[in-house]
């Protein structure tokens, strides 16, 4: 009988569960869909509009994940719909968004930079999905992040009611750059190590309390600042480390000099 038992519940094992888990994929189809949204206002000019569905997309793509540890609801299908609903919300739109906002007057130039973008996104979230990474380190700028400088940039332009036009060298610089950083072995920050259960301390929620107000008081600058900090710390924290490398190397050579 203990035999009977046990081999159903090793072919009960073995029969894949059918059905998703519905809160974790809705928020999924949300960020989906924000993405999607930014390039249909982005085709009708409104380019601030497109810019604001690109931050609604990683509102909820950051709640997705979250939502699914909380509520133990993880699954190979979710992960691989994520990626996708990535791809879409943070290397298509953006680079569409970019491309008909400014990049399209540089002709041929123009799309290929567009491309460079969208592909390198598609590279990034390749490799995320492949490779065992850092817990507390992304390798790449995450591409979430890229379309956050991005579209603040486009935001930004548009608040000021600037021509995408007149500044569309330096637009296709801004995208290049980010295509490399995204494919880059740059170490990035994860803050994953941050415990929001956990007691921090109290001028941790008043820089909080400083940033939420800045951003409702000023939301394209403030952002564009927030990203673009954050996308100069990989860099900036890499040479830091091969300075720090290269001042240590010459201790051990001095070390070893005066041992001789």
């Amino acid at each position: 009988m203990s035999h009977d038992v046990e081999k159903d519940t090793s072919l009960a094992a073995k029969i894949p569960q059918r059905g998703i888990y519905l809160l974790p994929n809705l928020l999924t189809t949300a960020a989906l869909f924000a993405g999607f949204y930014a390039v249909v206002a982005a085709m009708k000019g409104l380019f601030d509009t497109a810019a604001i569905a690109i931050f609604v997309a990683m509102l909820a793509d950051g709640l997705d994940g979250r939502v699914a540890r909380l509520t133990n609801t993880q699954s190979p299908f979710g992960a691989q719909y994520d990626s996708l609903s990535d791809m879409v919300a943070f290397g298509v739109a953006p680079a569409l968004v970019m491309y008909s906002w400014s990049l399209a007057t540089l002709g041929k130039f123009g799309w290929l930079a567009a491309f460079l973008y969208a592909a390198a996104t598609a590279l990034r979230l390749a490799r995320f999905n492949t490779q065992k990474s850092d817990k507390n380190y992304f390798q790449g700028l995450p591409c979430p992040s890229a379309a956050g400088l991005a579209a603040s940039i486009v935001w930004l332009g548009s608040s000021y009611e600037l021509s995408g036009a007149i500044i569309a060298e330096p637009v296709a610089a801004v995208s290049i750059l980010l295509a490399a950083l995204m494919v880059s072995t740059i170490r990035y920050s994860s803050f994953k190590g941050l415990d929001f259960r956990g007691k921090v301390p109290f001028l941790t929620v008043v820089f909080a309390v400083f940033i939420i107000t800045a951003v409702a008081l000023e939301p394209p600058e403030t952002l564009f600042v927030l990203f673009l900090l954050f996308t100069a710390s990989g860099p900036i924290h890499t040479l830091w480390k091969l300075r720090r490398m290269r001042k240590y190397r010459k201790l051990e050579k001095r070390q070893h000099h005066r041992k001789q």
